[in-house]
């Protein structure tokens, strides 16, 4: 059996860094890796965590395969925060703490392999696009939902960078201008309501103006604790708050997705990250919504839907920037 062509594929995000190898077609991934971010000990730190973890998964996939030598023609780098793709380079990544970073560079010379970087957010939705539940559509929008929301928009085949590289922030467009201030500073994100840490404020602050919930006894009467996965999981036993905070959160995410289905008139709407979790009881009030405030044409043409990939949907996307920035095609 010949030995396929390899790339691999690093997922860098402010919790964890997730590292695998897939092959050029996409087909699987092996030697699959993960830890948290060293988020604290800086970019040099990171950077040592990634060439590590690209050469423990090199290694586990040569005891996969039975073989010694493996072909492995490049890695592929998401990475938070604004890019500067043609340079490699991390302009700003808030999560992380870095600013004109040149992580693509960096790995590329501890690895010894050509690299390519893009925005994680962008490689999480190609990665769907590629192998996923968007697999093959022409006009794909992706979010992804987890401590803020970001997003990527792929035409014909390849991600949409805009005149800056800055193109798919949707989670910065504003929903109540006058609304939540948001972490950017602006007033009414997207962000602000819908995102996994404002789920949870949103949860708290009605725990704390009187709701009845047994959303406390989860986290031993800690409010701090709650988290959204935490709304979710007393979702899914019957709390009534806690549905009623799922479905707060489907009508504010339902205003942002009806303007893309609106702006961009995708064939399909991927929503990624942990508020899938909350399964139909966030997608059923989430499409009607969708329905209510869009055009109808432009509804009935979309399909908006769970990923399909979790937890390596950055590492596949990455897999496919790197093919489309050294070949020019996934």
């Amino acid at each position: 059996m010949t030995n396929p062509r390899l790339i691999v594929g690093v997922d860098i995000g402010g919790t964890k860094v997730v590292v695998g190898t897939v092959p050029e077609d996409g087909s699987t991934v092996f030697g699959l890796q993960q830890v948290p971010t060293r988020v604290a000990d800086g970019a040099d730190a990171v950077v040592g965590q990634v060439t590590r973890l690209v050469a423990n998964s090199l290694e586990a996939t040569k005891t996969t395969l039975g073989v010694k030598q493996l072909d492995v023609i490049g890695v592929g780098i998401g990475a938070p925060g604004p890019m500067d793709i043609a340079r490699g380079m991390v302009l700003m990544s808030p999560n992380l703490g870095w600013r004109d970073f040149p992580l693509r560079d960096r790995v590329s010379e501890e690895v010894g392999l050509p690299a390519a970087l893009d925005n994680d957010a962008n490689c999480a939705v190609f990665g769907e696009w590629w192998m996923g539940a968007a697999r093959g559509a022409h006009t794909v929008i992706g979010l992804t939902i987890g401590t803020g929301i970001g997003g990527g928009f792929v035409l014909g085949g390849d991600i949409y960078h805009g005149a800056s590289d800055i193109a798919g922030e949707f989670g910065h467009m504003s929903i109540d201008s006058t609304g939540r201030r948001c972490k950017c500073g602006n007033y009414g994100c997207l962000e602000a309501y819908a995102s996994g840490t404002a789920i949870a404020s949103r949860a708290i602050e009605g725990i704390e103006a009187g709701a009845e919930t047994r959303l406390p006894a989860y986290v031993g009467d800690h409010l701090e604790a709650i988290t959204a996965q935490v709304v979710y999981e007393a979702a899914r036993d019957g709390d009534d708050y806690a549905l009623e905070v799922i479905k707060d959160t489907a009508h504010f995410l339902g205003a942002g997705v009806a303007n893309l289905v609106n702006i961009f008139n995708p064939e399909i709407v991927v929503i990624l990250g942990g508020v899938t979790a909350a399964g139909d009881r966030l997608f059923a009030p989430l499409r009607a919504e969708v329905t209510r405030r869009a055009f109808r044409p432009a509804v009935q043409s979309c399909r908006i839907v769970p990923g399909e990939l979790p937890g390596t949907a950055g590492v596949f996307g990455a897999v496919a920037a790197f093919k489309v920035q050294t070949t020019g095609s996934v």
